[in-house]
């Protein structure tokens, strides 16, 4: 079976600073700066509310061309939910065995200290980051 441990929720907005109130109203404490990936072409928050074993994530185009762009037109919030894994490629693998389709080979992230993602659809096109976990403390 595998071990998967929720990492953090993505929501996708069109603008960070403007959604940032909007979470910090309720508690949720920011966790990073703002940090923009290229590769994913957006820019991203980490927010954490007291208590909670996972992070929100605010996830937000980097510009018109962004792999995002389509979903902040479209008004989709939820994008994504992350899960923490020890190995990435091997999760991949058994999650394609079990009819998920990869979307994204697993490649270093800049938002993680060039820790592996790999980004995952399951049957049903719930959209699914992983992430190699890191040490404790780390993001």
């Amino acid at each position: 079976m595998l071990k998967l441990k929720l990492h953090h929720i993505g929501l996708c907005v069109d603008n960070i600073e403007r959604h940032r109130p909007i979470y910090t109203a309720v508690g949720y404490a920011e966790r990073t700066d703002v940090i923009h990936d290229p590769a994913q072409t957006a820019y991203v928050q980490f927010f954490l509310l007291s208590g909670a074993d996972h992070y929100l994530e605010l996830v937000a185009p980097d510009g018109p061309e962004s792999k995002l762009a389509r979903a902040v037109k479209k008004n989709q919030l939820l994008n994504h939910l992350c899960y923490a894994v020890s190995d990435v490629a091997e999760t991949c693998r058994s999650l394609e065995k079990a009819g998920w389709r990869l979307i994204s080979e697993p490649e270093p992230a800049v938002a993680f200290e060039g820790r592996s993602i790999a980004w995952i659809a399951s049957p049903d096109m719930l959209i699914v980051e992983l992430v190699e976990a890191g040490p404790p403390g780390s993001l």
